[in-house]
């Protein structure tokens, strides 16, 4: 194998869907002879099912052919042809009134009509490319698209949604399994895993191999319907005590650790990785899955934790540096910065100091910055709110499964990325298998957000 590894997430889908419309071209061959091949006919003929379950699923794939043909404006239009088809208005009101008159028993009867007519022929459209080969990949790209559009076309928003209601029913966690990943899975999948991390770049073979040691493991989850395609993968190192550097955890020249002496298990990237499934959660199921699978085999492990990137932080501190937040320093601060940037006071000493390229190398400067930093993060994970919920998405995503901030790092991701994005710092979740229910409870109910004493000390004032 090649030692250099780029593998980009859009190729790896062009080259299914090639592989795809190979497939339909043979099924779709039949019905491409018929006079009216036009996409709304298509259509039609679909939704009434003539010629039994061969000729339906042989007019899917001719469908499904047709607008993987397309360009964007007339995949477009495809859609919105799609998205006509809607509840039919009179027979809704024909159903609505029955429903009015109904007593009894027969009131049942008439909100089941009901239910049944306000069931728009789309959706049955939709389901009928389940039965093609690959069809449910088809499906998961398709609404990838509409993601995009729904945004503004309220037609196609509504099409968004009634498939969203399909994927999220047959994408349903029951559904799925759960399967380890390791340096013995077929090649093509590894290549997905490369394209579809998102977290920490996978750069060559010789890091993946790293990954996926004996001191590691990697979980993914997959729908039978699609058996060659991860939705979520979680890479953990299995270390002694919490993680502080994710830099050490990928390091490839260290020594690998003995997993049966590890008494922590670090999660330490997680990665969706169909766009389609867009709001259809399974990270909680995942980690808890996981989590299970690790217990048993590894006896020593007591902590289940993260070490998790804080992708919003230098986002929102620059926006309260912008705004001249009269509370986002204290006084010993101020004077440490005066310090450090001599002639420059307040927030514009911080914004200097950390505008620095190389401030992250200086020992001088992290002396100074990185307890402003921990105490500032500490508030931004615990207080600022959205909706009520917490700002920063990752921790949102954890808190809402039942975590709760342990620690906060700093240094703890040196790349160029971690420095833009969080200031270097990243932040431990821990999931205490005893307490994940009620965390998630919590923070569910009220938007309670649990935190270790040592972060909600450096909160204080805002919590």
């Amino acid at each position: 194998m090649p030692e250099t590894l780029t593998v980009a997430a859009p190729r790896l889908l062009d080259r299914a869907l090639r592989r795809i419309t190979s497939v339909w071209r043979d099924m779709a061959a039949s019905v491409s002879r018929e006079e009216d091949t036009s996409t709304e006919t298509l259509m039609r003929a679909c939704l009434a099912g003539h010629g039994g379950e061969v000729s339906a699923r042989n007019r899917a794939a001719k469908l499904a052919e047709t607008y993987l043909s397309l360009d964007a404006e007339g995949r477009h239009e495809f859609l919105r042809i799609a998205a006509g088809f809607d509840t039919d208005d009179a027979e809704l009101a024909k159903a609505t009134k029955a429903v009015e008159r109904a007593t009894g028993p027969e009131r049942a009867a008439a909100k089941s009509a009901l239910r049944r007519v306000l069931e728009p022929p789309r959706q049955r459209l939709l389901t009928q490319f389940t039965s093609i080969p690959d069809g449910m990949k088809f499906l998961v790209e398709m609404r990838h698209t509409l993601l995009g559009l729904a945004k503004s076309d309220p037609m196609l928003a509504a099409l968004e949604a009634d498939l969203r209601f399909l994927l999220a029913n047959w994408f349903d966690y029951g559904f799925l399994e759960l399967h380890r990943i390791d340096w013995n899975t077929p090649a093509a999948l590894l290549e997905k895993l490369v394209g579809y991390e998102a977290v920490h770049e996978i750069t060559s073979w010789r890091d993946l191999k790293n990954r996926l040691d004996s001191d590691r493991r990697c979980y993914a989850f997959f729908h039978p319907r699609m058996p060659d395609e991860p939705l979520i993968f979680v890479e953990v190192a299995l270390v002694k005590g919490l993680a502080d550097s994710v830099q050490r955890l990928l390091d490839e020249d260290a020594p690998v650790g003995d997993p049966t002496q590890a008494d922590a298990a670090i999660f330490y990237s997680i990665s969706n990785c169909q766009r389609g499934l867009s709001g259809i959660s399974f990270g909680n199921f995942l980690i808890k899955r996981v989590v299970g699978e690790l217990s048993p085999e590894f006896p020593n492990l007591k902590t289940f934790a993260t070490l998790s990137p804080i992708p919003g932080f230098r986002r929102w501190l620059d926006k309260q540096i912008s705004t001249a937040d009269p509370h986002l320093l204290v006084e010993e601060e101020l004077a440490a910065l005066a310090g450090l940037q001599p002639g420059e006071t307040g927030a514009a000493a911080l914004q200097s100091a950390l505008a620095k390229p190389r401030w992250r190398h200086d020992p001088a400067a992290t002396k100074v910055l990185d307890p402003i930093l921990i105490r500032l993060c500490a508030r931004y994970l615990l207080a600022e709110s959205r909706g009520g919920k917490a700002l920063d998405p990752v921790a949102h995503f954890h808190l809402s499964n039942g975590a709760r901030v342990e620690r906060i790092n700093a240094g703890a991701d040196v790349s160029e990325k971690g420095v833009k994005e969080s200031a270097a710092m990243m932040v431990n979740y821990l999931y205490d298998p005893g307490k994940i229910e009620s965390y998630h409870e919590d923070y569910a109910g009220s938007g309670k957000r649990h935190a270790s004493t040592v972060v909600r000390k450096l909160a204080r004032g805002w919590v």
